[in-house]
């Protein structure tokens, strides 16, 4: 049927879906990504703030013991930028790895478009069809299957770690908070790295189910084509009118020539000689009906015609009207002219002539 969306997406439809925001995109890749940048930026954060943490630490005695309000905002200034120091390169990976994640997954752009208000939008019916059709079945077996690979990925991560906690009582203070954070790090590693699997399946679906939104109908990409490339009869009517305008311009240019080399009926070359333009030029040219056109005009005006069929078949060919004849043709047309001026001198120049200076007779 013409009205089933068979054809791909053309580039058009692309660049305009993604102007819109409508983008085969995972939310979860990007949050995944920026959870295993955070696992390896924290150990750091933590290291620095800690180390701010202690600084100030040390200055609450002398804060103590002379209680004023100016030592005891800079303190509390001197704390807030020691956390804002030691957060920013974790804020700042994060950032990136999300930037970095969007862009991956086909650009940034601002979908200003969604920003307008659409009352069909309020239509509850597209809600209830997501809530009940293929996209929902996905998104409850995402739930499930992230759930599980959660709950795997905690149990193998912590099952050693309830045995250290379990003597924590024979542990030193450090070595059971070191503890607790190398298994924290790890199970945000692992739960990452199984996150990042499963927001890849996503992306692969998503991306699916949106070229397949986008897919087209074999009436739609052909009215896109002739929207963005025109319509191929308007482009044909108009270069039937630009041959028009070309053939009228030539044939005003007809009376203006000084000879017609003809072929005799076949072909017909307009040539004008202005010596201060410089090498004879092409005012007209043409074969069939319009050499034909050519021929009366010439007739009309008593322009001078003469037949050479090896000449005239050569510039016909070989030069654009408009455009001064090669070198190449300088001594042939040299001598055509000098035979049209012996004939204008004896008054007789108008009609027909054969050149007596070409050098075949052959049709």
């Amino acid at each position: 049927m013409s009205g089933e969306k068979t054809e791909q997406p053309t580039p058009q439809k692309l660049k305009k879906a993604k102007r819109e925001g409508q983008i085969g995109r995972s939310q979860d890749i990007g949050a995944w990504f920026g959870m295993l940048a955070a696992s390896v930026m924290l150990p750091r954060t933590l290291e620095s703030a800690m180390g701010h943490a202690e600084e100030i630490v040390k200055q609450f005695p002398d804060v103590i013991a002379d209680p004023q309000p100016a030592q005891a905002l800079a303190l509390l200034k001197e704390a807030g930028m020691g956390t804002v120091w030691a957060v920013l390169p974790l804020s700042l990976t994060m950032m990136v790895v999300g930037i970095a994640a969007a862009g991956a997954q086909g650009g940034i752009r601002v979908a200003t478009k969604l920003f307008i208000p659409k009352f069909n939008r309020l239509n509850p019916w597209p809600g209830l069809k997501r809530m009940l059709g293929p996209q929902a079945l996905w998104e409850g077996t995402k739930a499930l299957v992230k759930t599980g690979v959660l709950a795997g990925v905690l149990y193998a991560t912590t099952k050693d770690v309830f045995p250290a906690l379990m003597s924590a009582g024979q542990l030193p203070l450090p070595a059971l908070f070191g503890t607790v954070v190398d298994a924290a790090l790890n199970l945000i590693r692992a739960a990452s790295v199984a996150g990042i699997a499963m927001a890849a399946a996503d992306y692969f679906v998503v991306r699916r189910r949106t070229n397949k939104q986008l897919r087209m109908t074999k009436e739609e990409v052909k009215q896109e084509y002739k929207n963005s490339e025109g319509d191929p009869l308007i482009k044909a009517q108009i270069r039937a009118r630009q041959m028009a305008m070309a053939r009228n311009r030539q044939m005003a240019d007809v009376p203006t020539a000084d000879v017609v080399m003809v072929n005799p009926t076949h072909v017909a070359v307009a040539l004008r000689y202005e010596p201060q333009k410089g090498a004879p030029r092409v005012v007209a040219k043409g074969q069939g009906p319009l050499a034909t056109k050519i021929r009366e005009l010439a007739g009309e005006h008593r322009v001078p015609m003469v037949e050479d069929k090896p000449l005239a078949r050569a510039l016909y060919g070989g030069v654009e009207v408009g455009s001064e004849i090669p070198a190449e043709f300088f001594g042939a047309v040299a001598r055509v002219l000098a035979f049209v001026m012996s004939l204008k001198a004896k008054g007789s120049a108008a009609g027909l002539h054969r050149n007596p200076h070409s050098e075949s007779e052959a049709a």
